[in-house]
């Protein structure tokens, strides 16, 4: 039933899914599914072109097997503040690494992503990505090592001198100017070839078609990006209840 475990017979039908290479919310509404949930069990299982049924049950039963009930005595599990369902946030988590992942970040980039965008702080050491992530400090450095040449992360050391890792709005708009400039080589490269095939033949007429429209995305995207800007900087706005006291306040103090 929706909001159940998945049977068998719908990962079947996801699989038969995958093959018609129908869109993953075109699979949800037929399985009467949120489309995160397969999102979520197609990337988990080996991706759309690798999802094999039987192989994906096989491996939640044994995922579900493993599964323990926390022990009184174990290890606390992360403080929730602000009054949040941890089993709520805990989905939400997964289903925003798996959305990460979709986007080309390996699973493990995109969960130290993930770790780092839902915490308040926006920042952590890899002492606590470690144990958040229950991970060696081998697979947090490597991570780390990745996001940052993305322009995902930074590092800045805290009053103990540890390594902290950061992500801030700036760096969101650092990544995609990054990501905006990342074709300028293959435009460079295609007006080359504009050269050496020879201007006005079919395929140097292609190659140039190529560079004009990359150069066009590429500062369509950077002109939206400084336009933008100052939206990843703005402050939550007042709550009803906010403007609310503070209409009532005025009116206090404008009263006669």
């Amino acid at each position: 039933m929706p909001g159940g475990r998945l049977t068998q017979q719908e990962r079947q039908q996801i699989a038969l899914g995958l093959a018609d290479s129908l869109p993953y919310a075109e699979i949800a509404r037929r399985l009467d599914r949120p489309t995160s949930t397969v999102t979520r069990e197609v990337m988990r299982n080996g991706g759309p072109t690798a999802y094999r049924a039987d192989l994906a049950h096989r491996a939640t039963e044994r995922r579900a097997h493993r599964r323990r009930p926390a022990s009184p005595h174990g290890p606390a599990s992360a403080p929730q503040s602000h009054g949040r369902d941890a089993e709520a946030v805990a989905e939400y988590e997964e289903t925003l690494t798996t959305v990460l992942m979709a986007t080309g970040l390996p699973k493990m980039m995109a969960r130290v992503l993930t770790c780092l965008f839902t915490t308040d702080a926006g920042s952590l050491t890899a002492a606590q990505l470690a144990q958040r992530l229950q991970v060696s400090p081998a697979s947090i450095s490597k991570a780390i090592t990745y996001l940052e040449s993305q322009s995902l992360v930074r590092r800045e050391r805290d009053e103990r001198r540890r390594d902290r890792y950061v992500v801030d709005n700036e760096l969101f708009y650092q990544a995609t100017i990054a990501s905006a400039r990342s074709n300028d080589q293959l435009v460079q490269t295609a007006r080359q070839g504009v050269m050496v095939l020879g201007p006005q033949t079919p395929a140097a007429t292609r190659l140039e078609n190529i560079a004009r429209f990359l150069d066009f995305i590429s500062e369509s995207i950077t002109r939206a990006a400084e336009q933008a800007r100052e939206v990843l900087h703005a402050q939550p706005g007042p709550t009803p209840d906010d403007t609310v006291t503070d209409s009532a306040d005025r009116t206090d103090v404008e009263r006669p």
